[in-house]
């Protein structure tokens, strides 16, 4: 990989269809995340999820070689804190109660919405990723004096890239999310036999619970995806994030519907469970290579297991059965422990303005990554 030859320009673009999504989608690498895609993004903004009024304010970070874009970042200045999954309200209490700092707006690199890994700094393929990565973290402090912003966050992106800002002086971060791998099993029972005598026995009689009741549970793609099953995920979806107090209608019907449109050949698969024809619960999976992304669990009636069975055993089992390397069934759920899910560090980078903030947050940041740390090897049992 080379460096650039001639002078680069940065440029924040207020929408991602300003970009022709064949020259987006030519900076991703080959093992990019799905969700990286213009074709994610772009309904995102389409449907009026990411928007100012939602504390969303699209503001793409791109660098462009002349009139050739070189790289390109997904950054939004927020207004609040919701969506994002790298917890900082907290951070936000300490700004303005111990320091009289204003924390919003602030800038965010990230996937609205979806904690996954990946890319946040795309680079052409002709160009040396770190030397961009590196362009990125030492602008975005101009850029965020210049917006008078207090801060600016790198969520959920490779090992590698944290590290690239955290040696530009941004505070390195660490979480917790619960993966499955695949270590080369042929059938559930292999994934099975992993597993100690208590958590198999207990795993078995959920499953079983599931199919005595009658409820057949299957995956739906291509075709198969039709009007009914797009729009029981979306109702799913409201039942979850209507349920609880923390909850949050970020996405809508419309949304569901594009990324149907756009997705359902090669990418989208709906998990659905239905007694007859009755639905009565799904989840969406997205599917990239051999990696398999959970999400937007939900169901119209609570029955024992069907939880379990949709977001977490059927979709191993089809793992399984497709050669599908590692799920990630989102954000948090010590309970995923004991289904056969592994402690999984992941990544955010930090820069904040103030100093004195900066240093209190960087010693907590340490701290937990202390802990964070016990957690993945087992020493302890929760989660942060």
């Amino acid at each position: 990989m080379s460096a650039p030859q001639t002078a680069l320009e940065v440029r924040l673009l207020e929408s991602i269809a300003e970009v022709p999504e064949a020259t987006w989608n030519g900076l991703l690498a080959p093992d990019s995340s799905p969700f990286l895609e213009w074709a994610w993004l772009e309904a995102l903004e389409q449907a009026g999820c990411v928007t100012a009024e939602r504390g969303w304010l699209p503001r793409h970070l791109t660098v462009w070689r002349g009139e050739e874009l070189v790289a390109a970042v997904p950054a939004y200045i927020k207004g609040n804190s919701e969506g994002e999954f790298v917890f900082d309200h907290q951070w936000a209490a300490v700004a303005q109660r111990h320091f009289r700092v204003r924390w919003y707006p602030k800038l965010i690199f990230a996937v609205p919405f979806t904690p996954a890994t990946g890319d946040r700094v795309l680079v052409a393929p002709d160009l040396d990723r770190d030397v961009l990565r590196a362009l990125i973290a030492d602008v975005t402090p101009k850029l965020a004096d210049t917006l008078e912003l207090s801060s600016a966050h790198l969520l959920f992106p490779r090992a590698d890239e944290q590290d690239v800002f955290v040696a530009r002086n941004w505070i390195r971060r660490h979480g917790v999310q619960y993966h499955w791998s695949n270590d080369g099993f042929r059938t559930f029972e292999d994934f099975l036999a992993t597993l100690p005598s208590k958590k198999r026995t207990q795993i078995r009689r959920e499953r079983r619970g599931v199919r005595d009741a009658g409820i057949v549970v299957e995956t739906r793609r291509g075709d198969a995806i039709d009007e009914e099953t797009i729009a029981a995920a979306y109702t799913f979806y409201l039942s979850t994030v209507d349920k609880f107090a923390w909850g949050r209608r970020y996405l809508n019907e419309r949304f569901f519907r594009l990324i149907a449109e756009r997705w359902a050949k090669d990418r989208l698969e709906i998990v659905v469970a239905r007694e007859g024809s009755r639905l009565l619960a799904g989840a969406i999976n997205i599917r990239k290579n051999d990696r398999l992304y959970g999400r937007y669990w939900g169901g119209i009636e609570e029955r024992p297991f069907l939880h379990f069975e949709v977001c977490f055993y059927h979709s191993i089992d089809e793992a399984i059965a497709q050669g599908i390397k590692v799920f990630e069934p989102g954000a948090g759920g010590e309970h995923k422990r004991a289904r056969g899910f592994r402690p999984t560090l992941t990544n955010s980078a930090h820069w904040v303005a103030d100093t004195r903030l900066r240093d209190t947050l960087a010693d907590y940041c340490n701290r937990e990554a202390e802990y964070l740390e016990r957690v993945v090897s087992g020493e302890v049992d929760e989660e942060v």
